[in-house]
């Protein structure tokens, strides 16, 4: 039987590409995506290389979590690996100035649906045993403060946080747990971030050589393909034109 993995985010960016590179490698895959349209076309194109169940839902509504994953297949009883990818950043202004409803959207999704997706399938890693192993999305945002970064960056502390009290609390089961902290990557993360201004998107990346989502993805896989002893707590990476800059100064 092949290994199954649970991708939460799969319609775009970092989840879509895990999603290709997985069924290339033949696994059994469980998407989830809020956009029933593209999540289905994904599924399609996929469902010649591997098993592939869609289900179209929303990470931060916690009832259609529970009642989708409690009526799971049995062919996907256990799982191989869990990647908590689903997550966003909204908007650019400083703390004073933002929007609250985007910090509540921010939270709820970042937070309580990655809080949502671990606690309902880790019986199903734990049965799994040696081996399984749940990758969270994280960021250099959660490790390093910028601009505009509050709510979001924050949102990314506490899952480096979360991710190493996991481990903690999963010893002996065999369940393994890395924060993965992605750089600057080009995706459509951004797009969502300048409420689909292109110009301010392209702005980002223009002669910046961005990491790409195949890079993310064929990191998760390796991690989750590291021998069963192997525990990466956490993972931060960026591309090579990307560095630290000077702490900021206000003068006069």
């Amino acid at each position: 039987m092949q290994p199954t993995v649970f991708i939460t985010g799969a319609t775009s960016g970092f989840g879509e590409a895990c999603a290709r590179r997985f069924a290339q490698a033949g696994w059994s895959m469980v998407l989830t995506g809020r956009r029933e349209e593209r999540l289905l076309r994904l599924a399609d194109e996929l469902g010649g290389q591997a098993e592939v169940l869609p289900l179209v839902l929303d990470v931060r509504d916690r009832v259609a979590m529970q009642a989708a994953i409690d009526s799971l297949p049995a062919a996907f009883a256990t799982l191989r690996g869990l990647i908590n990818n689903a997550g966003l950043a909204l908007g650019t202004e400083a703390a004073q100035q933002c929007s609250l409803d985007d910090w509540d959207t921010m939270v709820d999704t970042n937070i309580k649906g990655l809080l949502y997706s671990t606690r309902l399938l880790l019986p199903r890693l734990i049965a799994h045993g040696q081996g399984a192993s749940i990758v969270n999305l994280g960021s250099i945002a959660g490790n390093w403060p910028y601009p505009g970064s509050h709510v979001y960056g924050a949102s990314k502390a506490f899952v480096r946080q979360f991710s190493l009290n996991l481990r903690c609390d999963l010893q002996g089961t065999g369940v393994r747990v890395t924060n993965l902290e992605p750089g600057l990557c080009e995706s459509e993360f951004s797009l969502v971030r300048f409420a689909g201004d292109r110009q301010k998107y392209a702005a980002v990346y223009a002669d910046a050589q961005p990491l790409q989502p195949a890079d993310i993805a064929e990191t998760i896989y390796w991690l989750l393909n590291q021998p069963a002893h192997i525990n990466v707590n956490s993972l931060e990476l960026m591309p090579v034109t990307q560095a630290w800059n000077n702490f900021a100064i206000a003068r006069g």
